[in-house]
């Protein structure tokens, strides 16, 4: 009797730890999931892409389409360019007010063309083409009206100083609509050239989806880039109110070059390469090394455009200029990477690109760009980059770019995405005049220039309109951010530093699915083990 309760005792024992067993493994097995999933926890660049699209419809001005996704906008400017007797109505407002200005609108077109141009499968991937295509075509639509005859360009609509005297909504507008323009006694090069490059890169986005749309693009930019070099001058001296605004301090020599570029990219007209490569020298390209890229200084994205046409045997008579673009375009990403020798971009003690405290956020978007078309290039040349503090892979590069968008997106010791209506904690108060005050779809009854300040700027609860997908200025050398809608230089918000996010986003997206794809090949090759 007592060896048979010894032997059930023992299976009971036996039997028991065998449960215990199951139930560790069971366990190691839910804890394995729970840690590869807490890793894998990442930022959502899918969500991130979307977004920044809508941003665009949020910033359209004009007679707004059937399926215009951002509610809370209705039509405005539908009066521009009557004054002038020309159809001035569409394209956008660049930031939180309502002038149109069109240099850094033209800017905002060739970075949302270029972001297509590179990653285009990318952006498709993520179903986002079509909205991607639409955001361009609302800039080019314009510039196609704004450009009435070959040597005349419309470079503005609306007057700075007015515009700021009232915090209305668009569609309630009772400001200066007043149009400028550029022409043959009043040039503006800068202006002319930068319009030119947004219509040739945007001639390559729709070539094969809607050709003959391409070459009317073509078109014009040929044209726009013709006038620009014949009458030389800057446009902020032919046009005095834009200099307040968006006046073009680095001139107009940068603009020549790249419209050219992008020319010679949309054409394969050898004559555009010749005048980027002879005028390389007396027009800065391969003289000025830059740490900045902006809707003002183009010659860092000049650079790296170039540098890029030495992978092709065709180019060879010109290597020796190119090589010479090559080096300041690795000057440029050297200085963002904090490995040249003295003169870095300086970084936040957080790691993010500090370059001003006005609108830190567009230095920092344009260079997360830059540093991912050179992070391809490399990879696909099969190069390093050499700079001071060493040698440098294609990885190194784009981990760096991830970094800053990262930042961005809630990485960041305020843990608050600058990248609006992303995440759970964005700033509520961005400097908008629109999103500020309550929607005109929800309230027609009009709102005065004063009434706006009175009754909604200084108002201390966030806007009733999210203004989604924007990306305000960003915080100050130190990492500090106050959300606050009279702190101007912190929480408005610019096409042009939204528009270089959108190739950025794709390609993160491309890598994260290639990543999971990797870890769930090789999850499915290896045999579930665990060890007591």
């Amino acid at each position: 009797m007592a060896e048979e309760q010894k032997e059930e005792i023992n299976q009971s024992k036996s039997s028991n730890s065998n449960t215990l067993k199951l139930h560790w493994c069971v366990l190691f097995i839910v804890f394995a999931i729970s840690c590869k999933t807490t890793s894998s926890l990442g930022f959502d660049y899918a969500d991130a892409l979307t977004k920044s699209l809508l941003y665009f419809e949020a910033q359209r001005s004009g007679r707004l389409p059937y399926n215009q996704r951002v509610t809370w906008r209705d039509h405005s400017g539908l009066t521009d360019g009557l004054e002038q007797g020309v159809d001035l109505v569409g394209g956008y407002y660049d930031a939180g007010d309502h002038v149109k200005f069109g240099l850094p609108m033209a800017f905002t077109v060739t970075m949302l063309s270029w972001s297509v141009i590179e990653f285009r499968d990318q952006i498709a991937g993520a179903g986002e083409l079509e909205h991607a295509l639409e955001a361009i075509k609302w800039g080019t639509d314009y510039f196609i009206k704004a450009h009435t005859s070959p040597n005349v360009l419309w470079a503005e609509v609306g007057d700075g100083d007015t515009d700021h005297y009232c915090w209305q909504r668009p569609e309630d507008m009772t400001t200066s609509r007043h149009a400028y323009k550029i022409d043959e006694n009043n040039p503006g090069s800068d202006l002319a050239g930068e319009t030119a490059a947004a219509m040739a890169a945007a001639s390559l986005v729709f070539r094969k989806t809607n050709p003959h749309y391409a070459h009317l693009l073509l078109h014009h930019a040929q044209q726009l880039f013709e006038f620009g070099d014949k009458h030389r001058g800057k446009y902020d001296q032919s046009i005095k109110a834009v200099k307040s605004y968006y006046a073009s301090v680095s001139g107009y020599m940068d603009e020549l070059l790249w419209g050219a570029m992008w020319l010679y990219k949309a054409t394969d007209n050898e004559d555009y390469l010749n005048y980027v490569i002879n005028k390389a020298v007396c027009f800065g390209g391969i003289g000025w090394a830059i740490t900045e890229f902006s809707w003002d200084v183009k010659y860092a994205g000049l650079q790296i455009m170039a540098s890029k046409l030495l992978m092709d045997e065709k180019h060879k008579e010109h290597n020796h200029i190119l090589e010479q673009y090559k080096s300041k375009a690795e000057y440029y990403i050297c200085s963002c990477l904090n490995k040249n020798n003295g003169s870095n971009v300086d970084r936040t003690p957080a790691g993010l690109l500090h370059v001003r405290q006005w609108n830190n956020m567009q230095y920092v978007s344009t260079a997360a760009f830059l540093l991912t078309i050179y992070s391809d290039f490399l990879r696909s040349s099969d190069r390093k980059l050499v700079c001071h503090g060493g040698l440098v892979d294609h990885e190194e590069i784009l981990n760096f770019a991830k970094s800053q968008v990262d930042y961005i997106l809630g990485s960041n010791p305020m843990n608050m995405s600058y990248l609006v209506g992303y995440g759970s904690k964005y700033p509520t108060r961005v400097h908008h005049r629109g999103a500020s005050i309550v929607s005109y779809r929800e309230n027609k009854g009009f709102i005065g220039c004063t009434q706006g300040y009175d009754n909604w700027y200084s108002q201390k609860e966030p806007n009733p309109n999210v203004l989604v997908g924007a990306l305000v200025g960003g915080p100050d050398c130190q990492d500090n951010f106050m959300d606050q809608r009279g702190n101007y230089m912190q929480t408005e918000a610019c096409t042009y530093n939204t528009a270089p996010l959108v190739g950025v986003f794709a390609k993160l997206l491309e890598m994260e699915d290639q990543k999971e794809k990797g870890d769930h090949d090789h999850n499915q090759n290896q045999p579930l083990v665990a060890s007591y």
